[in-house]
């Protein structure tokens, strides 16, 4: 597996895609809009100062693992909404103002917005989507949408993506959990998760400690290079899968990997899938606590904190009652939940196991989830962070961290 090459959503907009599967995600950008709006309201304060001298006078704003399909042009709707109710918040007090002469009004300022994600992402979708998210914008707001730009930006954000000092705001919804590649010993067999994709009740400590090293390493990574990119004071919101139980063993999204596990387990023992296939399988991926979080930004001593949270969002992302525990259909949110995740996963399970299992697989897992959810109603737990970033880092300019190159690139 290359994650350059190999990981992304299910392109297009068809039955089984990212596109028309990204309910789940879609609740976590409209459950952190209030944070999402301070932040636009912060980084507009520290944009007043550097516009001057930033890409033509921009507030440039970056979203990190943008993906195709709704979403991503729902972001940028949050963030232009933002704007607009800035100004005209800055507009009232400024007509309310009895100074001579009277102060000039606020300036509009222009938005640059940078779409990142992985070479292989679906760009054509989301640029496809532009021109009716165009009409709508202006139907909605009409002369209160700030000028505006959007523009794709292929690359891994474990890597450098900006020139110094230079963005205001970036945003990642749903991706912080993927890490750049998977711990090197287990790609190369060394160290064995037999029968696992990823972090199980039956998985080795020493396989948990190779995850939360590269955890801890791609996490530290991001921080430094975004720090870099940032200007004085530019703001990140963060929000992606993490784990509320402490034990790792048994964190709620390994029951979602364990459980798509065992359906491989199952395709093993009707020899639709070599057993050695499934053991060198194992998923980019981590899910940490809100704790490993908060070490990881502590020991980089670049960002401070504005706001960290842990929320909880249904596996069925079309059931709504996230503060109940009933459960209405176990067997319909087994084929919700089955859906959802296809749409992320099936590329990386065609690449490795080929696509003729994806039906059987699916539905495998479909009845898998529907058992355990009668058991028990299991939830996403998503953290979200609001970060600033600090004026003078702990760390040379001249940092190795900041080649515009890296070595996976190449790979």
């Amino acid at each position: 597996m290359k994650v350059e090459r190999d990981l992304h959503m299910s392109r297009g907009d068809g039955d089984t895609s990212y596109a028309s599967n990204s309910r789940l995600q879609e609740k976590s950008i409209l459950k952190t809009r209030p944070v999402l709006h301070k932040a636009v309201a912060a980084a507009l304060a520290a944009s007043s100062t550097s516009l001057s001298s930033s890409a033509g006078g921009a507030m440039i704003v970056a979203d990190l693992g943008c993906s195709s399909g709704p979403n991503t042009l729902l972001f940028v709707s949050e963030v232009l909404g933002a704007v607009a109710d800035r100004r005209e918040a800055l507009a009232k007090v400024h007509d309310g103002q009895q100074q001579q002469p009277p102060p000039p009004p606020p300036v509009q300022p222009h938005v640059q917005f940078f779409l990142n994600d992985l070479p292989g992402n679906d760009f054509n979708l989301v640029f496809q989507s532009l021109e009716m998210f165009k009409k709508l914008a202006v139907k909605e707001k009409g002369e209160a949408v700030p000028p505006y730009y959007i523009a794709g930006l292929p690359g891994s954000f474990y890597s450098r993506l900006f020139p110094d000092r230079c963005v205001h705001l970036f945003h990642s919804s749903y991706c912080l959990m993927w890490r750049s590649k998977v711990p090197e010993e287990l790609a190369r067999g060394t160290v064995s998760n037999e029968g696992n994709m990823y972090i199980w009740e039956a998985t080795p400590l020493s396989v948990v400690k190779l995850y939360q090293k590269q955890f801890q390493e791609d996490f530290s990574l991001f921080l430094k290079l975004r720090h870099k990119e940032l200007v004085s004071n530019g703001q990140m919101v963060l929000a992606f899968l993490g784990r509320k139980n402490e034990d790792v063993l048994r964190g709620e999204v390994s029951y979602m990997w364990g459980l798509l596990a065992q359906a491989l387990q199952s395709l093993v023992k009707e020899g639709q899938v070599e057993k050695e296939k499934l053991d060198s399988f194992n998923l980019p991926f981590y899910a940490p606590s809100v704790d490993e979080v908060r070490d990881v930004i502590k020991q980089s001593e670049v960002f401070d904190i504005n706001h960290i949270e842990l929320f909880e969002s249904n596996w069925d992302p079309h059931d709504d009652l996230d503060d109940s525990d009933f459960m209405l259909d176990s067997v319909q949110s087994g084929v919700n939940v089955a859906q959802s995740i296809r749409a992320v996963i099936e590329p990386l399970i065609v690449c490795h196991f080929g696509e003729h299992i994806l039906d059987d697989l699916f539905e495998m897992y479909a009845q898998n989830v529907a058992v355990h959810l009668q058991k028990v109603k299991t939830k996403y737990p998503v953290i979200v962070l609001s970060l600033k970033a600090r004026r003078t880092p702990k760390y040379q300019a001249n940092d190795s961290f900041y080649s515009v190159f890296t070595d996976s690139q190449f790979m």
